[in-house]
């Protein structure tokens, strides 16, 4: 997929089962992009390389971001980077190295979890902060946030649509949908599908259809 589109100088995130040396090596190489690659127990060795120098590394994080907890859930991120594994590692292009802490807490019930990620990119430090670190990897995760949704309220990965463009259209209508659903503000996706069945003079508001028998105003709220 990637060998028709051009990605020169752009940077390619992938979790932990393409975190493979021929793809990186595909990629620096043959396509003179970046990577930002999780690594998880299918490079065992190299996560424990990385596990074991953060480890052994008593410091302040090099960045660290908080978000404003409006939706009930206060979420802090911090992100730790070096340099000193890139000739170490056995890996292709590796600029970096880094791991990040995630630690949620829930405003309602009190609970806090902490979740630790590790992994490498091909960014060097005078091509990304350890803050830009982290906004490639914040950025993967939105990516696979659309795709659980679309999972999730369509079942997409048991359809049965199996001809010619069908798969491929159907997934462009499923994104057009959740884009149109979050545009008017909605905060849960699911939610608003719902009301909206229930009412079809609201989705032709949404569309911004008028006609004789229905109109914009015609709506429920989505938010």
């Amino acid at each position: 997929m990637l060998d028709r589109i051009d990605i020169q100088g752009k940077t390619i995130t992938a979790d932990a089962l393409l975190t493979q040396r021929t793809f990186a090596e595909y990629l620096v190489t043959l396509r003179k992009a970046h990577y930002h690659f999780t690594s998880k127990n299918n490079q065992k060795f190299l996560l424990e390389d990385i596990t074991l120098f953060f480890n052994s590394t008593n410091r302040e994080p090099d960045h660290s971001t908080c978000n404003d907890g409006k939706h009930g859930r206060i979420e802090t991120r911090n992100i730790w980077v070096t340099t000193e594994l890139n000739d170490y590692l056995d890996f292709p292009g590796v600029g970096q190295s880094f791991k990040i802490e995630r630690i949620r807490y829930n405003k309602k019930t009190g609970k806090e979890t902490k979740e630790i990620v590790y992994g490498i990119t091909s960014k060097t430090p005078d091509l990304a902060s350890a803050a830009e670190v982290l906004r490639d990897n914040r950025s993967h995760w939105v990516i696979e946030s659309c795709h659980y949704i679309i999972d999730w309220n369509y079942d997409e990965d048991r359809s049965r649509i199996s001809k010619g463009f069908g798969p491929e259209n159907m997934t462009r209508l499923r994104k057009f949908a959740i884009g149109l659903i979050k545009s008017k503000g909605a905060r849960n996706v699911a939610q608003a599908m719902r009301k909206l069945s229930f009412n079809v003079g609201s989705v032709l508001g949404c569309l911004n259809i008028t006609g004789k028998n229905h109109s914009p105003s015609m709506h429920v709220g989505l938010a």
